[in-house]
C-alpha cells in the first residue's frame, strides 16, 4: 500500500506543478490526466523501474519513461513538450 501512496503523492506533485502552468490535470485511478488547448491529452503514470535500481519514474501512456519522479521540472518540460508537439515529435 506504501508504493501506490507514494506513486499517488508524485502524480498529485507532477499535477500541482503543471497546473500552476495553467495545463488541465485531472488524477485518476489510471494515472494522471494532462491536458491542454489543441492537443491531444497524455496519460502519466509512476511506477518503478527495474533498470534505474527500481526508482520511481513518470512513463507515458505508451511506456516511454519520462523522468525519474523526483525531477518534476523535467517531467513538465517533456509532457509540455509532447503536448505541443505530439509523439512523432512535430509542432502542431
Amino acid at each position: 500500500m506504501a508504493k501506490r501512496t507514494s506513486s499517488l503523492d508524485r502524480l498529485a506533485a507532477l499535477g500541482a506543478h503543471l497546473s500552476a502552468r495553467r495545463l488541465e490535470v485531472e488524477l485518476t485511478w489510471r494515472g494522471l490526466r494532462v491536458a491542454m488547448p489543441g492537443a491531444d491529452p497524455e496519460m502519466i503514470a509512476c511506477r518503478a523501474r527495474p533498470d534505474d535500481d527500481w526508482r520511481h519514474w513518470f512513463f507515458t501512456s505508451r511506456g516511454e519513461p519520462v523522468a525519474e519522479a523526483t525531477n518534476i521540472v523535467e517531467a513538465a518540460v517533456f509532457i509540455i513538450g509532447r503536448l505541443q508537439c505530439g509523439p512523432e515529435g512535430r509542432a502542431r
